[in-house]
């Protein structure tokens, strides 16, 4: 039986915050929720220290709302700069960090912001287990929103390999329990079962809502970043873990 220990989720509401939460909870551990709403600011650091009061590890799960890449490492190296320090005080043992497979190629937009946030964790003094995702089912719905112009949805040109945000937070909460891995271990991945291209799952997607648009892949071959998402980029590596559901099996299960 796995020792029951009091963690923090920061970015408890989140997509998967609140996954974790869940996952933790059923696992009989203690759960400390950290969010604007429960009154804890991670950039401010206003309500941190009593919220870390007695905690033995952290799930960092918060995210930054836009993809705009300088507020996104601000975001981060803040949150991460007052974790550590508060998270030190209060005894915390270890910090786990979600980030996004890619962020290493990655030069623009909200997943350039990943590799700040890793080295910032990185750098302070309590240990971190840092696990690379791929992008979550729970996004081709926002992409539908962002790209939709009349009769015509414009998604990105872009090879992905979807995975469930509540399997990301399964893997995250195994962290917690496992060896702390040393500063030089590869970072762990985590993807879907299969390769998707993103206009595919988006035309899936709209054919279940019975919704009359077009969806149409695009790609600015002046774009670095665009071409990045259409080459592959945001694809696992060999070892990555690959765990479903797929996107089509999580559709049926939310639909």
């Amino acid at each position: 039986m796995k020792e029951q220990r009091k963690i923090a989720v920061a970015g408890a509401t989140g997509r998967v915050g609140r996954h974790t939460v869940e996952v933790l909870e059923e696992a009989g551990h203690d759960v400390v929720r950290m969010s604007r709403a429960s009154g804890v600011d991670l950039v401010t650091g206003e309500g941190l220290s009593e919220a870390l009061a007695g905690v033995d590890s952290i799930v960092d799960a918060a995210s930054w709302p836009t993809n705009e890449q300088k507020p996104a490492t601000d975001f981060f190296v803040a949150a991460s700069r007052n974790l550590q320090e508060e998270g030190e005080r209060a005894g915390v043992q270890r910090i786990v960090v979600v980030s996004i497979i890619g962020a290493d190629r990655v030069d623009a937009g909200y997943i350039a912001s990943k590799i700040p946030h890793e080295r910032a964790m990185q750098s302070g003094p309590i240990p971190v287990s840092i696990l690379r995702a791929a992008q979550f089912h729970e996004f081709v719905p926002l992409f539908l929103e962002w790209g939709r112009q009349g009769d015509v949805i414009y998604v990105p040109q872009m090879r992905t390999q979807l995975v469930a945000a509540r399997t990301v937070a399964e893997a995250l909460a195994e962290l917690v329990d496992e060896p702390i891995p040393s500063p030089d271990a590869s970072i762990p991945e985590i993807a879907g079962p299969r390769e998707e291209s993103l206009a595919d799952v988006a035309r899936l997607l709209v054919a279940r809502r019975g919704d009359p648009v077009r969806i149409e892949a695009v790609s600015d071959p002046d774009d670095p970043e665009q071409a990045l998402y259409a080459s592959g980029a945001l694809l696992p590596g060999p070892d990555a873990v690959r765990a479903g559901p797929t996107f089509e099996q999580w559709l049926d299960s939310t639909t």
